[in-house]
């Protein structure tokens, strides 16, 4: 093997080993979360016959991806359990992120100093929350966002490259795995290229964006708009992270102080001469202005409500992606340097804290939870006794809000015990508000379960009369009257009479 290759197999161990000790720091939590949106529809392709009640609930997503066939053809060829599988795309996509970003820093720092600091960076707060988003730079459970981020990183790297047809291979995949995250990367690749070609006469005028933006806002202002219907209206005011003037002060904070940053890193770049920093910032400035302009222009007009489900300010993951990239090159190159314990103090207190952080997050459950092994959340215990227990046709009522119930930790009961339920208030809230066709069926499932600590067996039968449902997940002690085959310290699993 040539020294060349041996290096990039020896890069490559170290980002394998890396990526696997992030599930240690960050966690994993493969039924989390917006996984109720996403591996129903992986189950339903490897079992047609699972949810026959609800599907509307994850097939919306999954009809704008190929990350459930991706998912579910990698289980088929390879004939891995299902578990197993979730695993390990989880940690590919995390050495694949790690990957692109040394990439990306190889083409800012020419040191090896400073591209391990931009890995160490990312791998220590590779579950940092992005601003207001709702996102984390990486979750802790397999989603199509997690696959989006790599490719769109490399894409980046690529562009700075001047390489743009491999930018634009790494757009398309990131497009065929996510209907939105793509375009984000798109846009910003876009401007790198106006930047290089036209760079001497764009900067000057970047005071200007903003004014050229708010001309754009109002040609949308003045198109016309189907009015929202009430139950929809229901579901977006639970999503205040979509609407700029709902963000709390810090959030907005990070919204700006991005700009304020790069500036900062640019004016360190030019004096090192280190032309690929220079225009990252100045793109990424550019860049956050004019989303933030367009999240004003469809954010606070109370009629382009519907609009703001293209939620224009997660353009901020790849921005705080390629500020991590830059500010752990920065300290690598100019702080940690070969001194080893400057790297252990920053980055062995940082990880700590992340890990912390996930502490807090999931505190009934393993911090990795291993496939093959029983949970140790009585709530996750009660959803695996139904998928075994229960007939494959069975449909579930629970608490609306059973996400954010303690010692649930969010948890997903759909992808979870692979059994239809009604909809409840949380992860189905977030489908419609992406998809409003669906609005007046998910507030009329809520309102019949509402309120849930309430209801008695009457109404129990009556939610199996006008919805179907046949099985109960109860919180303790339960209601009498019903039969419960199965129970634990937090819940109870019981049939509707």
């Amino acid at each position: 093997m040539n020294p060349s290759r041996a290096a990039k197999f020896k890069t490559a161990i170290l980002l394998l080993l890396l990526a696997v000790g992030t599930l240690f720091v960050h966690g994993y939590h493969p039924w989390a979360e917006d996984a109720e949106i996403y591996l129903p529809g992986v189950e339903h392709l490897l079992n047609p016959s699972l949810f026959p009640v609800g599907q509307e609930f994850f097939r919306s997503h999954a009809s704008l991806t190929l990350f459930p066939n991706v998912v579910a053809l990698s289980v088929s060829v390879t004939h891995l359990p299902f578990e197993v599988a979730l695993l390990l795309w989880h940690v590919a996509s995390i050495f694949l992120l790690l990957l692109a970003c040394r990439e990306l820093s190889s083409l800012c720092f020419a040191s090896a100093r400073a591209q391990w600091g931009s890995v160490l960076m990312i791998a220590s707060l590779l579950t940092m929350p992005v601003a207001g988003t709702a996102l984390y730079i990486m979750d802790q459970y397999l989603n199509p966002r997690n696959l989006a981020a790599f490719a769109v990183v490399f894409a980046v790297a690529r562009t700075l490259e001047s390489k743009y047809v491999r930018a634009l291979l790494w757009i398309v995949a990131a497009a065929l795995v996510h209907p939105l995250m793509w375009a984000f990367g798109f846009s910003f690749c876009a401007l790198l290229v106006v930047l290089r070609r036209y760079e001497d006469r764009l900067w000057p005028a970047l005071k200007t964006v903003g004014a050229q933006s708010g001309v754009a806002g109002l040609f949308f202002v003045g198109i016309p708009f189907t009015e929202n219907t009430p139950a929809y209206h229901e579901a977006a005011r639970l999503h205040a992270y979509f609407y700029i003037q709902h963000w709390a002060w810090y959030e907005l904070v990070g919204l700006v102080a991005p700009i304020l940053v790069f500036y900062w890193f640019a004016i360190i770049a030019r004096g090192r001469r280190w032309d690929n920093v220079v225009r990252l910032c100045r793109g990424m400035m550019i860049y956050d202005a004019i989303y933030i302009v367009f999240a004003l222009v469809v954010d606070l007009p109370e009629r382009f409500e519907s609009l703001a489900r293209l939620q224009p300010l997660r353009n901020l993951h790849l921005l705080y992606m390629v500020m991590l990239v830059l500010a752990g090159g920065l300290m690598g190159e100019f702080v940690l340097k070969n001194r080893v314990w400057r790297w252990l103090v920053l980055f062995v207190p940082m990880s700590a804290g992340m890990y912390m952080a996930e502490r807090a997050l999931f505190p009934a459950s393993s911090t990795v939870e291993w496939p093959g092994r029983s949970p140790k959340n009585p709530w996750a215990q009660a959803f695996v006794w139904a998928r075994q227990n229960t007939p494959i046709d069975a449909v579930f009522a629970m608490d609306p809000n059973y996400l954010h119930n303690e010692g649930e930790d969010n948890i997903g009961f759909r992808c979870l015990a692979q059994r239809s339920r009604l909809a409840d208030a949380i992860k189905d809230n977030g489908v419609v508000s992406m998809f409003p066709p669906l609005a007046d069926r998910w507030l009329s499932e809520v309102k019949a379960q509402t309120p849930w600590r309430k209801l008695g067996l009457e109404d129990f039968v009556r939610l199996r009369k006008d919805y179907g449902a046949t099985w109960l997940i109860l919180q303790q002690p339960g209601v009498a009257g019903l039969d419960c085959p199965h129970g634990n310290a937090a819940v109870r699993v019981c049939r509707i009479p």
